[in-house]
């Protein structure tokens, strides 16, 4: 009886040593995927008002990234179903962390962006951007995560979703800038900007990251796409260098083309 309490206590010592190690980063990462989706609260345009996470989560789960940056999330919406959290349910079926950020109220529920990570979530951070109130706009936060991707290397992944109006956004862009400026980890940031590669929006964010392409394919709208309004980017001073940058055509699930980067780690 001893020599059997014995290893039973052996076993779940190790399953339990399993499950720490997978949970702790014990490899040099060399590369990451890191995606970035406008997935419009789950619905398909061409279906009515239907919800379908499923179909994001297949997108997702296809590429298989390391990082998703999401816009356009709903939690607890009438129209996305009470008691559904898709940020929550995306990361269900991708098998992966979340964090949600809310900007707004909307249905008797919460709407605005989220992050889906492989690496264990170490520290999450909301923000507002700021809207002019003499222009007005819809209130757009950021969804930031601070994550270890190797052994002592951390590094920030942020989504967010600027405003409509160039004015917004642009002090948005700088209230971003100022804000991951000030942080010693390297910052990936993905998300629908709202404003096209040449846009004083654009430029400005330019002078502190770096855009993972500079020619980049057309992201909106699905069919016959015509403008970038989907990026994805990096702190120009971290480790990071552009391998490669896809937008994937993937007309179905969401109004926006998903954009996915392949990073090398320095």
């Amino acid at each position: 009886m001893k020599i059997v309490i014995q290893i039973v206590f052996f076993c779940w010592c190790a399953a339990a040593f399993a499950k720490e190690s997978e949970m702790t980063p014990d490899r040099k990462v060399k590369t990451l995927k890191v995606m970035t989706y406008n997935i419009h609260h789950c619905n398909p345009p061409s279906a009515g008002d239907k919800i379908d996470v499923a179909a994001i989560a297949k997108v997702i789960t296809t590429e298989k990234p390391d990082f998703v940056a999401l816009q356009e999330v709903d939690v607890n919406t009438e129209r996305s179903g009470k008691g559904i959290n898709q940020a929550k349910e995306l990361a269900r079926l991708t098998g992966m962390n979340y964090f949600f950020s809310k900007a707004i109220d909307h249905q008797g529920g919460d709407y605005g962006v989220a992050v889906l990570s492989r690496f264990p979530i170490l520290d999450s951070t909301r923000f507002i951007l700021p809207i002019d109130p003499v222009i007005k706009g819809e209130t757009r936060t950021i969804a930031a995560i601070t994550v270890e991707i190797s052994k002592g290397k951390k590094i920030i992944f942020a989504s967010t979703h600027l405003d409509l109006k160039e004015q917004n956004r642009l002090t948005q862009a700088e209230l971003i800038v100022n804000h991951f400026e000030k942080s010693k980890l390297p910052v990936i940031l993905g998300g629908d900007f709202n404003a096209l590669p040449d846009s004083k929006v654009i430029q400005y964010f330019d002078k502190t990251f770096t855009r993972s392409c500079q020619e980049c394919a057309f992201t909106i709208p699905v069919e016959v796409p015509n403008r970038t309004i989907d990026f994805i980017m990096y702190k120009s001073n971290g480790p990071f260098e552009s391998l490669s940058t896809r937008v994937i055509d993937e007309k179905y699930a969401s109004d926006h083309l998903p954009v996915v980067v392949q990073l090398k780690v320095k």
